[in-house]
C-alpha cells in the first residue's frame, strides 16, 4: 500500500479540499499523513489550543479506527499568514517526506490568492527533490500538536505529486481527473463540522459546508457518481486497462 502525504496551509485546508478521498483511502489500507504548515493561528474565534483540539477530532473521524489503514497528522509549526518559500522551509518539508517515506504527495492547487496556500505549494514542489539529495542533512520533523519526534528514513524522490483544489479564487476547477467518494460525503461535512471555530461559529462561514457539498454533488455528476472531488496533474497518468476507470465495466 502507498505511503501519502497530504500537505494544507492551515488544518482544515486538506479536510476542505480531499476529505472525502482522505478518508477512502484510509479505509483502502494506505497510510495517509496529513501535514500542517502552520497551526492556523491566530483566528478570529479560535486559539492554538483549540484548533489543535479541532485537528485532532476531524483526524479522528478521518480514521475511527475500524478500517485498515491510517490517517495521522503532523505539524510542521510554520507562522501562519507568513509562509515563505525559503530553503530551511523546503528542508523541513523534505525532512518530513523522508520521515513518512511518502511516494504520493498532494498540495494545494497553484493558482490561489492566498499567499499561505501559493508558498506552501511551491514549498513542496522543490522539497519533492530536495527529498531524494543523499548528501545534504535534512532536519528530522518534531511534531509540533504532540512533540514527538520523527526519525529520517532514507533519501527518496516520491513517484506522484497531485494537486487538490482549496483555492481562495472565485473560479470553477478544471481537473485532471475526479475521484469517487460516493459514501463519504457525510463524513466529509462532520470532518468541516470538527472546526467549530472556522466553519460554526462564524455565521458566514457557514456556508462553506455547503458549498463543498454542492461541489461534491456536481463533479460526482461529471463522472456519473453521486459525489467526487476534483485534482490536477503535471504528469500524465498511466492506465494499464479501462477496469479501473469509474463508469466502464
Amino acid at each position: 500500500m502507498a505511503k501519502i502525504a497530504v500537505f494544507g496551509p492551515h488544518p482544515d485546508d486538506q479536510e476542505l479540499g480531499m476529505g472525502g478521498t482522505i478518508a477512502r483511502l484510509g479505509e483502502q489500507g494506505h497510510d495517509v499523513l496529513l501535514v500542517d504548515m502552520t497551526n492556523g493561528e491566530p483566528t478570529p474565534h479560535g486559539d492554538p489550543e483549540t484548533r489543535a483540539q479541532e485537528a485532532g477530532e476531524a483526524t479522528r473521524i478521518l480514521a475511527p479506527g475500524s478500517g485498515p489503514g491510517r490517517v495521522s497528522r503532523l505539524l510542521l509549526g510554520l507562522p501562519n499568514r507568513e509562509v515563505v518559500h525559503t530553503v530551511e522551509a523546503r528542508h523541513k518539508v523534505a525532512g518530513a517526506i523522508r520521515a513518512h517515506q511518502a511516494d504520493v504527495l498532494f498540495v494545494p492547487y497553484f493558482e490561489d490568492a492566498h499567499p499561505d496556500h501559493r508558498a506552501t505549494t511551491r514549498i513542496v514542489e522543490d522539497a519533492r527533490f530536495d527529498a531524494k539529495l543523499t548528501k545534504v542533512e535534512m532536519p528530522a520533523p518534531v511534531d509540533g500538536w504532540t512533540g514527538e519526534k520523527h526519525e529520517l528514513g532514507p533519501p527518496i524522490y516520491p513517484r506522484w505529486l497531485f494537486y487538490y483544489y482549496c483555492t481562495h479564487l472565485r473560479w470553477v476547477a478544471d481537473p485532471s481527473f475526479i475521484f469517487d467518494i460516493t459514501g463519504e460525503e457525510d463524513r466529509k461535512r462532520r470532518v468541516i463540522e470538527a472546526y467549530r471555530t472556522q466553519f460554526v461559529l462564524p455565521e458566514k462561514n457557514r456556508r462553506v459546508i455547503e458549498w463543498i457539498g454542492s461541489a461534491g454533488h456536481y463533479f460526482g455528476s461529471r463522472i456519473g457518481t453521486a459525489s467526487g472531488e476534483p485534482f490536477f496533474t503535471k504528469e500524465p497518468l498511466g492506465l494499464g486497462g479501462l477496469d479501473s476507470v469509474v463508469g466502464i465495466g
